[in-house]
């Protein structure tokens, strides 16, 4: 972490940190800001339950909502409005102190993470009742941290919620919760360091004003893959949505929540789905910055309140990008889940990772850009044979314990088992070869099934 540390300090000649610009606002603006937060949010998840349900049933020819307010624009509303008005149950058995303070724990952290994440440009204050301030609630040099500290805490709610119900299909979704949260934030976080060794800082506002000439999706396109890959997992959203799989868990978590409880934990699912958003457009898309055409041709698309607009677009491109999943991919198992958590996500992080704090070394060492990737092509070319022979010699130790042991058993375990690689299934009983099935279609007699002669007697024939 140390070397991390001063490559990022070595290579932050691209934007220079500071803050000086937060912290003057008087206590009644930082409380108009704060209330624009918590209203940007809340309509934002009013507007995408409604896109989701109208999207998904546009790519499933369905109708969708289309009863309450304009084309049914005020469902969500309306949903709202009947969890408020049902009944509020508690369950007999459970912890009932965890049990009602789980949704706060997992709504509240939810809205926290927003404080950080630029709206528009630092340096170019707007006017609010004549006072100069930024589009940005505050900023702190470790503001990803935060963000990463408050989507942790968030986890806990369901946690919490999974265990306090005294019920078992609930703890089984807090259980899987809990592992999601420690698998895919590992991968998260590693991608967010290369971020870091690029901007040179953790400050938001800092890490999208050095992306002024080029976007980091560009220049690190594996960690903007990574993150994507993560940000679905971690807000247990389709095909990731294992903590509350109604196929096997009921509902999951949320099995023995009602009435408001409920909804805050269905709040707290699509506040969390702004937020990664916001983060990934903060890091790896230009932030508040105009598209390029838009940028290229009109100076002023990056000043006055121009930038909330871009910002907003791009939170909504996001947030299709969710429905999309949602509509599309059925649901994993877990398994597979955990394996491309552990075995795919992490080991490519820590090798993308590696690979450029090597190219930040050599640049910051005066090695030009053609010798960099000459190096870096062929380590990456003998990393793959590497992993070519070594797939291979295993795959020949596995083809000769199975050759060894005679037949592959699937019952043998007392449970069937699919085979190994190099493994085979003993054929299906009565299954009749191809060319005894091509002599029963063309009319032949069928001698396997009724133990019949060539001349017929006493057989119905095929």
């Amino acid at each position: 972490m140390m070397q991390l540390g001063q490559l990022a300090a070595a290579g932050s000649t691209l934007a220079q940190e500071d803050l000086s610009m937060f912290g003057r606002d008087p206590w009644w603006l930082v409380v108009i800001k704060a209330v624009f937060c918590f209203a940007f949010l809340m309509l934002t998840v009013l507007f995408s339950i409604v896109w989701e349900r109208k999207v998904v049933a546009w790519m499933q020819l369905r109708i969708g909502p289309n009863r309450h307010g304009p084309w049914g624009m005020l469902q969500s509303l309306a949903d709202g409005i009947k969890l408020m008005l049902k009944e509020d149950l508690v369950v007999k058995r459970a912890d009932k102190v965890v049990y009602l303070l789980a949704p706060v724990v997992a709504a509240i952290p939810a809205f926290m993470a927003i404080a950080v994440i630029p709206f528009g440009p630092a340096g170019n204050e707007i006017s609010i009742f004549g006072v100069r301030t930024p589009m940005q609630l505050t900023d702190l040099p470790i503001g990803i941290l935060y963000i990463l500290a408050t989507a942790s805490v968030g986890i806990y709610g369901i946690v919490l919620a999974g265990w306090s119900s005294g019920s078992t299909y609930p703890l089984l979704g807090g259980l899987r919760s809990c592992a999601q949260m420690i698998s895919y934030e590992i991968a998260m976080g590693m991608s967010f360091a290369a971020v870091f060794l690029y901007s040179g800082s953790m400050s938001t506002s800092t890490i999208v004003e050095s992306q002024q000439n080029r976007w980091y999706i560009l220049l690190l396109p594996v960690s903007f893959i990574i993150y994507i890959v993560a940000m679905v997992g971690e807000t247990n959203r389709a095909p990731f949505d294992m903590p509350e799989s109604e196929g096997d868990l009921v509902g999951g978590f949320n099995t023995e929540y009602s009435s408001i409880k409920f909804a805050m934990f269905m709040l707290a699912e699509y506040i969390n789905m702004v937020t990664v958003s916001a983060v990934a457009i903060t890091l790896f898309l230009g932030g508040w910055r105009a598209p390029w055409p838009i940028s290229a041709f009109w100076e002023g698309a990056n000043h006055g309140w121009w930038p909330l607009l871009w910002f907003t677009l791009k939170v909504q491109l996001l947030l299709f990008f969710f429905i999309w999943l949602r509509g599309t991919l059925p649901r994993v198992r877990y398994d597979q889940f955990m394996k491309l958590g552990w075995k795919v996500l992490i080991p490519v992080s820590l090798v993308w990772l590696m690979l450029v704090a090597t190219v930040r070394a050599l640049k910051n060492e005066g090695y030009d850009f053609s010798q960099i990737v000459l190096y870096v092509a062929g380590g990456a070319v003998l990393l793959l044979l590497i992993s070519l022979l070594v797939d291979f010699f295993r795959r020949a130790e596995v083809v000769e314990e199975t050759d060894g042991d005679g037949a592959f058993d699937p019952m043998a375990g007392g449970f069937p088992v699919p085979p190994l690689p190099g493994q085979s299934l003993p054929p299906v009983p009565r299954r009749r070869p191809r060319r005894e099935r091509e002599l029963i279609v063309s009319g032949g007699a069928d001698t396997v099934s009724d133990g019949i002669g060539n001349d017929g007697k006493g057989g119905d024939g095929a």
